[in-house]
């Protein structure tokens, strides 16, 4: 399912949780967010319940609290096209493209400070 109209707008945000049952019972318990289960290492949330889509991935046991920054993830109706314009503008690639329930994405750097992804199905 194309979504020509989030074409390159702030689609998802993904969040770091050292503790994945833990952070789900936490933002459903204090927010009322509704969650689905990736297997154990990931677990997704909807706008309905949080205002926006997005997720927690299982966060590396070093990673303390406050270290790792929410990623910002855009969607893209051509994925090799916004990939080509990311290098263009002077972005790096910093993981390639790959497979995730539910499409392909991949992760730049624009230069500047700043890790975002760009999904599509």
């Amino acid at each position: 399912m194309s979504q020509p109209g989030h074409h390159h707008k702030i689609n998802y945000i993904e969040l770091a949780a050292t503790d994945i049952p833990r952070a789900k019972e936490f933002w459903s318990r204090a927010f009322g967010w509704k969650f689905q289960d990736w297997g154990p290492d990931y677990i997704g949330f909807d706008a309905g319940s949080a205002g926006i889509d997005g997720g927690f991935r299982k966060a590396a046991p070093q990673e303390r609290s406050g270290e790792s920054a929410p990623l910002i993830v855009l969607y893209s109706a051509d994925l090799k096209a916004t990939e080509a314009a990311v290098l263009a503008a002077g972005g790096t690639v910093t993981i390639p493209v790959y497979e995730f329930p539910g499409g392909r994405r991949f992760h730049f750097s624009d230069g500047a400070g700043n890790v975002a992804a760009v999904w599509s199905e």
